[in-house]
């Protein structure tokens, strides 16, 4: 190194420490450039931990398939629950959880005409629940990277594209690579804080299985002036609804993660816009400061504005989120109303969890760009309320029979009128719930109820479809 800065080599003077490596046309004379497209000086000779920087960009070029290196993502979420304690469940808590549940599933019989979805029952560590949910993670994830990761390959002028050649190809996995570690470390806060396989609205673990976090739970009872005991009961009645709407209305995973995926569809980049922000956070780096790097990986470089399509998309994803949420909440409320003293403030508590979002979900929605929680959840209980209340838990529970039927909106804006003219249908049998459907899909009317209503039919239902 020079001793003084006046004999500092400059420019294309300036040794390139990358020469030799997939990165040395991407780093040239102190700059980043792209293709020609100059994104900010770096002062090489005045790192003080040039061997950090560079092994951080080496490991994030690891081979890896798809558009996010899930090795790493989960690499990283694993660290994030590793700094406080993750005991495993002991058997006392998981015989604890699967008592809850079997009596949360005897107690819902009363309330839904949906019987029990669940197979089987578990107690999770908090990493237990990171391998038990990736797959589904995989799925939502995925589509929103993928396309994310192709439209900041697109966005280089085509002058920048030609002269990157396969640079291109290295920037994209770079991309995905920075995306893995800000994916990783919202799935591991996330970890740290569900309570339940269903926790955030998604059917998240594998079909069947109900399972709750005992270290969460315990956290989460311990700011409560209520038993933890019941807390178990309580949560392990929500998970049960979860498990039997999921399981009895076979239309509603592929609804919910299809608006994830139009999600990803309408993710649109503005390459000069785009520019623009990476040359304002790279002129941020100080090379003195090898955090700096760190921060620009971890500080949203890569989060990308908002299309229209993206915003009609988490709309019907979060009136989705609400509606199977506010269901949960109706028939949780009426199976404990005479059985549960604490239930209400219970109720209380996960209404104001959900609708605030805790700041995994937060961590989650900036990382991603998509919020997991229900905005309209005490709307969406209102209204299935009010529903039971008018015409009974079969008119309530057969909403769900298709998706053209489920309230919009503006139902949610007035839950007490949705189906205010819609007389009470008879009562379906086990056997019935599916031939309604394949009526519904086929276009037919639906033999239970008046056959000239406005809301009957698949083409004349709430949303005017």
């Amino acid at each position: 190194m020079p001793d003084t800065p006046d004999d500092k080599p400059s420019g294309d003077d300036q040794p390139n420490p990358f020469k030799g490596t997939p990165f040395e046309h991407l780093f040239s004379g102190g700059q980043l450039n792209f293709g020609g497209m100059n994104l900010g000086g770096m002062d090489f000779g005045s790192m003080p931990d040039l061997g950090q920087l560079f092994g951080q960009l080496q490991s994030m070029m690891q081979p890896y398939d798809g558009a996010l290196n899930w090795d790493a993502a989960v690499d990283v979420a694993r660290k994030a629950v590793a700094r406080t304690p993750d005991p495993t469940p002991t058997a006392k808590q998981s015989d604890a959880v699967s008592d809850a549940l079997r009596l949360a599933d005897h107690w819902l019989d009363e309330a839904t005409e949906f019987p029990s979805g669940i197979t089987s029952t578990a107690a999770w560590s908090r990493a237990e629940w990171i391998v038990n949910t990736l797959d589904v993670w995989k799925v939502l994830v995925e589509p929103v990277a993928e396309q994310s990761v192709q439209g900041l390959s697109s966005a280089l002028p085509p002058e920048a594209a030609a002269q990157a050649g396969p640079i291109l190809g290295i920037i994209g996995k770079a991309v995905g690579a920075m995306l893995s570690t800000q994916v990783g470390s919202g799935f591991g806060e996330l970890a740290g804080e569900v309570l339940t396989a269903s926790d955030i609205g998604l059917p998240l673990g594998p079909a069947g299985k109900a399972a709750l976090v005992p270290a969460n739970v315990t956290a989460f009872a311990a700011g409560l002036d209520v038993s933890e005991d019941d807390v178990i009961l309580y949560l392990a009645l929500r998970e049960a609804a979860h498990q039997r709407l999921f399981a009895h209305v076979p239309w509603l995973r592929d609804h919910l993660i299809g608006a994830v995926t139009d999600f990803a569809r309408g993710v649109e980049v503005n390459a000069e816009s785009l520019q623009r922000r990476i040359q304002d956070q790279m002129s941020g780096i100080d090379p003195m400061n090898p955090e700096s790097m760190q921060q620009l990986l971890e500080g949203g470089l890569f989060e990308l504005p908002q299309s229209p399509a993206q915003a009609a998309a988490l709309e019907r994803l979060e009136i989705a989120l609400a509606l199977v949420e506010g269901w949960v909440d109706e028939v949780v409320g009426q199976a404990t109303e005479k059985r549960m003293p604490a239930a209400a403030k219970l109720q209380e508590a996960v209404r104001r969890r959900r609708a605030a979002g805790g700041p995994a979900e937060q961590t989650f929605a900036s990382l991603v760009g998509l919020e997991l929680r229900p905005r309209r959840l005490r709307d969406a209980s209102t209204l299935w309320g009010s529903l039971r209340t008018r015409q009974g838990t079969e008119a309530r529970d057969g909403v769900w029979l298709h998706p053209h039927l489920l309230p919009t909106s503006a139902d949610l804006d007035d839950p007490l009128g949705f189906r205010e003219e819609a007389a009470a249908p008879e009562k379906l049998t086990e056997g019935d719930f599916d031939a309604e459907l394949r009526k519904l899909l086929d276009g037919e009317e639906p033999t239970d109820g008046p056959t000239d209503g406005p809301t009957d039919g698949p083409t004349d239902g709430p949303t005017g479809e």
